[in-house]
């Protein structure tokens, strides 16, 4: 697959990115393009690529790791080339998810991806459903949500704490602000149309966007400004014992139900005032 979009058609004038180093493995040979966001997933991120080799994803994306400032040593280059890696971005500013994400999808704009699939690196997505994602957005969606939680998905060894939260607070309330029936809005396979990536109303490259954020607002905006969403059913899978999470403690969730809130009631949309200043 080619792309045909010219990312020289792309005005970055008003886009914030925290500053990041990028390597380069091969150039863009596909229309999407798969982003793992990682910090020190050690054998998880190893186990995921292997299984995106065994899967031969790299034959239907690109494959595009961006690291929040790893330390053990999980990404070395021989590594990542032996499993079609295109491209490793290390994120050297400030910020944490969402400002890892604000890299990925800069790059992957600026390189004429006309779409961009999300997985987490922690090994708890099966990545044999990215074809599926792929076919969503080929059939013209512009945010396909996976969720474990519709017919076909499957939830294994999920924390009760967080499963009820997601059910009757998190989805709930991104479902009444947005409009959209969402069942499953804290995991992070996703896909994007580059269309609404690159909405000014959207305008996903912004400061405030450092932490959760963009996660919750990306599934309150997209409905409201009436882009096609869906969910497809997906694998999640939690290790027995100790759970991979970079949210833990009473004050790291309650922060998070705070974001929650401020997305809902609207605090990180587009102000009319600034939408001049939005090339």
């Amino acid at each position: 697959m080619n792309a045909t979009q010219d990312p020289t058609t792309i005005s970055t004038t008003s886009w914030e990115i925290p500053a990041y180093e990028k390597f380069v493995f091969k150039p863009r040979k596909s229309v999407y393009c798969v982003v793992i966001p990682v910090i020190n997933e050690g054998d998880r991120i190893k186990s995921l690529l292997k299984k995106m080799t065994d899967l031969k994803i790299s034959y239907l994306v690109d494959i595009v790791i961006v690291d929040g400032g790893s330390v053990d040593d999980s990404l070395r280059p021989e590594l990542l080339k032996a499993h079609n890696v295109s491209a490793l971005l290390v994120k050297s500013g400030p910020g944490r998810l969402s400002s890892q994400l604000r890299c990925a999808y800069s790059f992957a704009l600026l390189a004429g991806y006309e779409g961009i699939i999300t997985i987490d690196g922690n090994d708890k997505d099966d990545p044999k459903d990215i074809p599926h994602f792929i076919a969503a957005l080929e059939k013209g969606m512009d945010f396909v949500q996976g969720s474990r939680f519709i017919e076909g998905g499957t939830s294994q060894n999920t924390p009760l704490v967080r499963s009820l939260a997601i059910k009757l607070i998190h989805a709930p309330m991104l479902w009444a602000a947005s409009g959209f029936r969402w069942t499953d809005t804290t995991q992070g396979f996703r896909g994007y149309s580059r269309k609404l990536l690159c909405d000014k109303y959207v305008s996903p490259f912004r400061d405030i966007f450092s932490d959760y954020e963009l996660l919750f607002y990306l599934s309150y905006i997209a409905p409201r400004l009436n882009y096609s969403c869906c969910e497809l059913p997906t694998s999640r899978i939690y290790p027995k014992g100790k759970v991979p999470t970079k949210i833990t403690g009473l004050r790291a969730n309650y922060s998070l139900l705070v974001t929650l809130g401020r997305v809902c009631v609207g605090d990180f949309n587009v102000k009319e005032s600034n939408l001049n200043e939005i090339q």
